[in-house]
């Protein structure tokens, strides 16, 4: 079934998927959006190197945790699809990674492929892995550097960049290492290579990350302790402890949720209810920034669940939002939700100004210029430097709209753009909308559900 899902999604990302957004009425009702992304990476590869069977409910079954899947697989791992959502994985144990036999593809994840570099980093092993050309563009040189400091060796091409080879060190040394940028990718690669490394492994970052790795390690086993001092975050984890298999219930993405919440909050007479969002407040930056510029936006039955916060959320249309200045330091909790928050900017009254959101330029895309080109094709006026923009918002219900926008094979993008014509005066469109599957499959019958107009349009 897992490969059958897997199938269908290659096939409609193997040819572009134009699509079109047109002005919607109200939209209302609940939306159900897939489970956090984060965490199903997480769930996957730590049920893999746990001893037992771990069980999954509310797994994304988007095209990049189906990748990360598919490479546990490749490692010894069983991992078993019983129902949509509800998966399982017999785990080998720390230090039990085989070697694969095929190439690991990770597709357009990059959470994916760093990730799972840092785990096999301390096993004797060696693998090549690859991606699509999005992916393949990524700098993989964060994720090697502080791997080589363990012994692993890596092989890339050319500005540490994917197809790349990682030989596993044989006797992994602990390490000491500081994050150079604020990142969980690279955060998170360093603590799984330290699970397989004898001693202990210490992180420190200037600015806190999310910390679903940090939670998850803990939950299944692992002595790990955080502490606050001058350096900074210093996270200390003991290596090589038997992790034991969990029931992980996975919260639903607050990245998904992002889009029918923004969606709400800029169409006319909206009222949506997003159930059971995770709210861990390294991932909440968004909703805090929304409720600043004057956003009806209410979290309902706040409780925790699984060691994460969770709350109901509900988002109604807010003409009267004004741009503000968005905290630098809030950008680590937020990073992902820059694209759609300009369209809310574009929709609120004044300027919005991002700064110290360089991340931005090397995701799936050159997320500030692809956003910026597609806001002012649409009527939008953006200013833009290496690490700020500033959308100049045209007020509620006011974006021209009218012009066709690039994707550049990035999910946030597409989506954002489409949400961007469900409020505009004319249609907007976007040159392809199969990279969406990636993270939310169910995203246009979602939004349909809702009362949005998308259409799939001949052109190409």
């Amino acid at each position: 079934a897992a490969e059958n899902v897997r199938n269908q999604a290659m096939s409609s990302h193997a040819v572009a998927r134009p699509m079109i957004a047109y002005k919607s009425g109200p939209l209302t009702g609940e939306a159900h959006v897939p489970g956090d992304k984060s965490i199903s990476h997480r769930s996957l590869i730590l049920g893999a190197l746990s001893v037992g069977t771990t069980t999954i409910k509310g797994l994304l079954e988007g095209d990049d945790v189906l990748d990360t899947a598919k490479a546990m697989r490749a490692f010894g791992a069983i991992v078993t699809q019983h129902a949509a959502g509800n998966w399982s994985v017999d785990g080998v144990g720390v230090g039990g990674f085989c070697e694969p036999d095929t190439v690991i593809d990770c597709g357009n994840s990059v959470t994916g492929v760093r990730l799972i570099m840092g785990a096999m980093a301390t096993h004797p092993i060696r693998a090549t892995f690859t991606g699509d050309a999005s992916l393949n563009k990524r700098p993989m040189a964060r994720i090697s550097d502080p791997l080589a400091l363990f012994g692993a060796q890596t092989y890339g091409r050319s500005g540490g960049r994917l197809p790349m080879t990682i030989i596993g060190a044989e006797t992994p040394t602990p390490v000491r290492y500081e994050v150079p940028v604020p990142s969980a990718q690279v955060k998170s690669a360093v603590l799984l290579a330290g699970l397989n490394t004898p001693g202990k492994t210490v992180v420190i970052e200037q600015e806190a990350t999310r910390d679903h790795t940090e939670r998850m390690l803990r939950g299944f086993g692992a002595e790990i302790s955080v502490q606050i001092n001058d350096a900074g975050r210093e996270i200390t984890l003991t290596g090589q402890p038997e992790l034991q298999p969990q029931d992980i219930t996975v919260p639903r993405d607050p990245s998904s949720a992002a889009f029918p919440v923004c969606a709400a909050l800029i169409t006319e007479g909206s009222d949506v209810l997003v159930p059971n969002i995770g709210l861990n407040p390294t991932r909440s930056g968004l909703f805090t920034t929304l409720r600043e510029m004057g956003a009806d936006l209410e979290y309902e039955n706040e409780r925790v669940e699984g060691g994460e916060p969770v709350a109901d959320l509900r988002a109604r249309f807010s003409p009267n939002m004004r741009g503000i200045e968005v905290p630098p330091e809030r950008a680590a909790s937020m990073i992902d939700e820059y694209p759609i928050l300009s369209v809310v900017a574009a929709n609120a009254q004044g300027d919005t100004v991002m700064r110290g959101v360089k991340e931005l330029r090397v995701k799936e895309s050159d997320r500030i210029d692809a956003m910026a080109t597609g806001l002012r094709a649409n009527g939008v006026t953006v200013e833009d430097g290496p690490d700020w923009w500033i959308v100049s918002g045209c007020g509620a219900q006011a974006v021209p709209g009218g012009a066709k926008c690039a994707s550049h094979l990035d999910h946030r993008i597409a989506m954002s753009f489409l949400i961007l014509g469900m409020a505009s005066k004319n249609p907007v469109s976007i040159d392809d909308g199969s990279p969406i599957a990636t993270s939310f499959p169910i995203f246009e019958s979602l939004m349909a559900s809702l009362g949005a107009r998308l259409e799939h349009s001949q052109e190409r």
